[in-house]
């Protein structure tokens, strides 16, 4: 006999604790709006997901308003980024430019955050409880169901429904009808990323471009090295040596680079993703259940923020005045700052890497757009512009 699910009562039902789904529930807790966070995943599994850990100047202000963050001890800010080619590099100046900055702080940092903060301020975060659909989207009383990690049958009813479970989601169905929903496009082309105990080799982020691919030098810690390499979207990531890794590397920068163990290894492939619909009656999407991008332009995390912020006004605004022309504009201004993010990621995409098939035209045609762009002032704003973030809705 089938038991009857639990049912739980809320104004504002979050499906995933990623960046997106605790930011908010944090933002409206400090408002004094209740929510429930749902997720699949153990505390612990949240706080190991290793993603890029760029934050935009507009993100690392909302972590230091809503406090809790360490991104001012721990994290690492970064004037400018190289762009290298020919073995030359050439420093795009972010604060001379644009007087901007962003902040080397990877996401499972941001995320320890953000789970401490909820938890202290004894948000409702139910972890191991997995959503399984939204029912009543399109009216004023959806619901949530889902399951507990011992297979109890859940109800969350919610005035508001937010899809914040990532690039998989479940939410996205309820919302544009179908999981895929949406304008995609695929590269031809992936980053085998590394993980290595050394030392930084630079200071800044670089960017280089070669006849033999794209690489990219990034940091973690004073210890641990995230670096790139393009290489195929299908390649296994056992497939290539240490020591071929190194050479690689080496050579795709024009050598100097501090080497040592590598302990971690993977392959991330390149996908641009906008879903068809934002909103359906009372349900929302945000972060990477909306919208995925290259990793190039370092744009992830950060227009998940951006997204939230927006909801997050519009569900104040709403509750407190009972008016829906915040939420109706959630999606059309949202989706203003999406298409831009996605074109500055396409961009710096097509413009860093050599593309299977490319003509010899085509390479000299795109050396001379990276050269535009680093040697032109109004080439190098444009970049510093976009990469540090435009101003924050709301």
């Amino acid at each position: 006999m089938t038991s009857s699910p639990a049912t739980a009562r809320t104004r504002v039902a979050i499906i995933g604790a990623g960046p997106a789904g605790l930011l908010l529930a944090a933002l409206l807790h400090r408002d004094g709006i209740d929510s429930i966070v749902i997720d699949s995943r153990s505390r612990e599994e949240i706080e190991r997901t290793i993603r890029a850990g760029i934050l935009e100047q507009g993100t690392v202000e909302t972590l230091r308003e809503l406090g809790g963050t360490r991104v001012d001890a721990v994290g690492h800010r970064h004037d400018g980024i190289e762009l290298r080619w020919d073995g030359v590099g050439h420093r795009i100046d972010f604060q001379a430019l644009v007087g901007r900055a962003v902040w080397l702080y990877p996401q499972h940092e941001v995320l320890i955050d953000l789970l401490a903060k909820n938890l202290a301020d004894g948000v409702d975060l139910r972890l191991g409880v997995t959503a399984l659909g939204i029912d009543g989207a399109e009216t004023e009383a959806p619901l949530v169901r889902a399951t507990g990690a011992d297979g109890t049958p859940l109800e969350i009813h919610a005035d508001i429904v937010v899809g914040a479970d990532g690039s998989r989601s479940i939410a996205r169905e309820a919302v544009t009808g179908s999981l895929t929903g949406g304008y995609f496009r695929e590269y031809p082309f992936a980053w085998f990323g590394i993980l290595c105990e050394a030392p930084p080799s630079a200071p800044e982020l670089i960017y280089s471009t070669t006849q033999r691919g794209f690489a990219l030098i990034s940091q973690r810690s004073p210890e641990v090295q995230r670096m790139y390499l393009q290489c195929e979207p299908t390649m296994d990531p056992a497939e290539w040596s240490d020591a071929f890794i190194w050479d690689e590397l080496q050579a795709r920068v024009g050598g100097g680079l501090h080497e040592g163990t590598i302990f971690q290894r993977d392959v991330l492939r390149f996908r641009s993703f906008v879903a068809h619909r934002l909103r359906t009656g009372r349900a929302f999407l945000v972060g990477d259940a909306a919208h995925t991008v290259p990793p190039t332009g370092a744009k992830g995390m950060n227009l998940a923020v951006a997204d939230v912020l927006l909801l997050h006004r519009a569900i104040a605004d709403f509750v407190a005045t009972g008016s829906e022309a915040g939420l109706d504009a959630y999606e059309p201004t949202a989706l203003q700052r999406i298409w831009k993010a996605e074109h500055f990621s396409y961009w710096m995409t097509v413009m860093l890497h050599a593309a299977p098939g490319a003509t010899e035209f085509d390479e000299r045609r795109r050396l001379a757009e990276l050269e535009l762009v680093a040697t032109s002032a109004h080439g190098s704003a444009f970049l510093a512009e976009a990469y540090t973030g435009w101003p924050l809705r709301g």
